[in-house]
């Protein structure tokens, strides 16, 4: 299936590619009014900032690293399986069940739930190695 041109599984990279971005917002949501002296967020010195942070900001910058790690694979994954003509809706599926793990993992880091997090990160590599060998 299609949409604007690219398939499912095309549309489930570019969602990944975001998600890092939205970990980052996240991360850092709620402190671009704070003054940066009184701890806010800043811009001069994002990624210091960002590893002075401790709590549920510091597991989304984690999150963030995590999306980043995981996005060559996924990216290299629904490619060759492309190039290989996968079926594509069984491809197209599990790429948005990825993307949808992915999503699930990244609130379940945030919100400290460190086995959960394991296991979904545990089903997401699973389906990426399905998408790989379709």
């Amino acid at each position: 299936m299609k949409i604007a041109g690219l398939t499912v599984a095309y549309w489930a990279v570019i969602a990944a590619a975001l998600m890092p971005i939205l970990c980052a917002g996240l991360a850092k949501s709620g402190m671009f009014r704070t003054p940066r002296k009184a701890g806010g967020y800043d811009n001069h010195e994002p990624r210091a900032w960002l590893q002075r942070q401790t709590g549920w900001r510091a597991r989304a910058n984690a999150a963030q690293a995590n999306c980043f790690e995981a996005l060559p694979f996924f990216i290299g994954a629904v490619v060759i399986a492309h190039q290989h003509m996968a079926p594509q809706m069984r491809l197209d599926v599990l790429a948005f069940l990825w993307v949808f793990t992915r999503l699930l993992y990244v609130m379940a880091y945030v919100a400290d739930m460190a086995t959960v997090r394991s296991i979904v990160w545990t089903v997401a590599l699973a389906l990426n190695l399905a998408i790989l060998f379709i």
